[in-house]
């Protein structure tokens, strides 16, 4: 008779960001890249101050392939970028890596909306020997890429092949596919 052994490891995952993300899944990095890249104003909630921390997927999925290689722990392993960013300052990010020149518009913050949110990965650090290592930059010329094909393709299977206008055909190379109006 063979014997098995298993164990069971626990993560507690933070704001990832990354291609295959749903246009309107209602996150902050979705919600700015698509208003960009449709010349729609950035909506920031409250004075903007408030702070995230955004992992890449790429990142976070390195993190759960250790983790699940690594012997239990018997502790939730956060997984998720320290950096914390401000809400105006991940806006101005997504401004630059799309190329576009839509205003930031401030909203009044919704009473429960946290003002901080950034993981300790210490656990992950020491146990792991992980941390992220793409910058919000790269990652986010990676997914205003992806969304500004999902767009495009999108406008071009609703008939509007002229309304989309690609700028960039590479990663490296990302500036703006902005949807003319």
């Amino acid at each position: 008779m063979r014997s098995v052994s298993s164990h069971s490891a626990g993560s507690r995952i933070f704001n990832t960001y990354g291609p295959r993300m749903h246009p309107a899944d209602g996150r902050v990095v979705s919600n700015f890249i698509t208003q960009a890249l449709a010349g729609q104003p950035l909506t920031v909630y409250g004075d903007g101050a408030q702070t995230c921390a955004f992992c890449y997927v790429d990142d976070l999925v390195d993190a759960l392939v250790r983790l699940m290689e690594a012997p239990a722990s018997g502790m939730p392993v956060n997984l998720g970028n320290p950096r914390e960013t401000t809400m105006l300052e991940i806006a101005q990010e997504v401004l630059r890596a799309t190329g576009s020149r839509s205003p930031v518009e401030m909203r009044p913050l919704p009473a429960d909306d946290p003002h901080q949110r950034c993981p300790d990965i210490s656990l992950a650090r020491s146990l792991l020997g992980w941390e992220p290592r793409t910058s919000l930059e790269e990652g986010l010329r990676h997914t205003v890429d992806y969304f500004a094909a999902r767009l495009a393709a999108q406008a071009h299977a609703q008939g509007a092949p002229g309304n989309v206008v690609p700028v960039s055909a590479t990663a490296r190379e990302a500036r703006a596919v902005v949807l003319n109006k």
